[in-house]
């Protein structure tokens, strides 16, 4: 005689945690540091939540929005204090730019997702209320700050794409150096503005293009009036 298999009941199974888009955007961190941003979908992070990916979009209305609600997630390991670069407005606005930018850069995906899918959560406000907070330290007027903060997170966020790309993309690094090559070989006869600036134009190491960047930036954002409409 075939024993019968004694039922489980349901009670003793783990419940489920409510959906929340709290839960959601942790799990889809999680995802993320795990198995990369590419499986971050809303198919994917339904299976890990066990559940169905329709009830997904009550919270997050798609991909996009998912993305930029990790990367917001992420925006809360920025260092807004600054408090080792003192009381210098400029070195404290370096210091921020620069943690974020390291953010950024732990992740590669994410920092090319950056480019086109802008975050509006907490710790995104917190960021851009940090840099408008020390840009406006600099005597520049309320118009170059307020233009001035998505310039600078701007170059931050391609410059963390562009350089994280390069360190963990075989195939990105390959297209780099490829470049880098291309200009070395180009000759004084046909490519005289190239030839007289090298070996310049390929030099400096990455923390020394990233400082003088910044500071072009800063510089260019404090020195450049904002003008009105062109007249008609």
């Amino acid at each position: 005689m075939v024993a019968r298999k004694e039922p489980v009941s349901r009670r003793e199974r783990p419940a489920k945690p409510a959906l929340s888009r709290r839960v959601i955007v942790e799990t889809a961190v999680a995802l993320m540091r795990s198995e990369g941003l590419e499986k971050v979908t809303m198919r994917r992070l339904a299976q890990e939540l066990d559940t169905g990916a329709a009830s997904l979009y009550v919270y997050v209305a798609n991909t996009a929005e998912l993305h930029a609600a990790v990367l917001d997630a992420l925006l809360g390991e920025v260092d807004l204090a600054g408090a080792d670069a003192g009381d210098d407005w400029r070195e404290q606005l370096r210091a921020v730019v620069t943690s974020y930018t390291l953010v950024l850069f732990a992740h590669p995906q994410l920092a090319r997702s950056a480019l086109v899918a802008r975050p509006s959560g907490e710790n995104y406000l917190r960021l851009v209320d940090r840099v408008l907070d020390l840009l406006s330290r600099s005597g520049a007027s309320r118009a170059q700050v307020a233009w001035g903060v998505d310039k600078v997170l701007q170059d931050a966020t391609a410059t963390a794409a562009e350089h994280s790309a390069q360190d963990r993309d075989p195939a990105a690094a390959d297209d780099w150096n490829a470049a880098v090559a291309a200009l070395r070989a180009a000759g004084e006869d046909t490519h005289p503005a190239i030839a007289a600036h090298m070996p310049e134009l390929v030099g400096g190491s990455a923390q020394e293009r990233l400082r003088w960047g910044f500071d072009v930036i800063v510089n260019g954002i404090t020195h450049t009036p904002v003008s009105g409409p062109p007249a008609d």
